[in-house]
């Protein structure tokens, strides 16, 4: 409990670069685990998948309750929103195979990705926020790619631990970018 007050009374820029890195490790250890489980839709791999978006709603909270002082906790509610449609939904498609997986995933990149921009937008006078803004665009790219491939013959989940990756790399960049600015300041 006191940690939870703690993080309601700190400012973005005082939890942000700790958050961001917890989403690094924690996006760099998803893709390894689905590189190694395969693009096969075992028990494991549909775990990892609902795992993703569920994650990325806790670390939304946690960032909305170090926002409420003045920064964009409206966008961070429909990221919360969006990401547990995604996590609800992945778990549902993957019940009837990769195709649908993707297309659930890249619909949740689309539209996470444009809320991820816009929070970044709002947020640049903070500093370090380049990162999410083109993370962000980035990923409304990558969800659009991963919709299309999922009308090809053999879809597969692999490059979901690339988008994985290189979003932990973005969260990183921020990381450490919100740091040095906030040692400097």
């Amino acid at each position: 409990m006191a940690s939870a007050a703690v993080t309601e009374q700190a400012s973005p820029a005082a939890v942000l670069p700790r958050l961001y890195l917890i989403r690094f490790v924690f996006a760099a250890a998803w893709a390894v685990l689905l590189l190694v489980a395969g693009s096969d839709l075992t028990a494991g791999t549909k775990v990892l998948l609902f795992l993703y978006p569920a994650f990325d709603v806790a670390a939304a909270v946690v960032d909305a309750r170090s926002a409420r002082a003045g920064g964009p906790v409206k966008g961070l509610y429909a990221n919360m929103a969006i990401s547990t449609l995604a996590a609800v939904g992945v778990a549902v498609a993957s019940a009837s195979g990769t195709a649908d997986v993707l297309r659930i995933w890249g619909a949740w990149a689309v539209v996470s990705g444009l809320v991820q921009l816009l929070v970044g937008v709002a947020r640049r006078p903070m500093g370090g926020q380049w990162a999410m803004i083109a993370s962000g665009g980035i990923s409304v790219l990558a969800g659009a790619s991963f919709i299309h491939s999922a009308s090809q013959a053999d879809p597969s989940l692999n490059a979901l631990a690339g988008y994985a990756a290189l979003g932990g790399v973005f969260f990183l960049v921020s990381a450490i970018r919100l740091h040095r600015s906030t040692r400097t300041s």
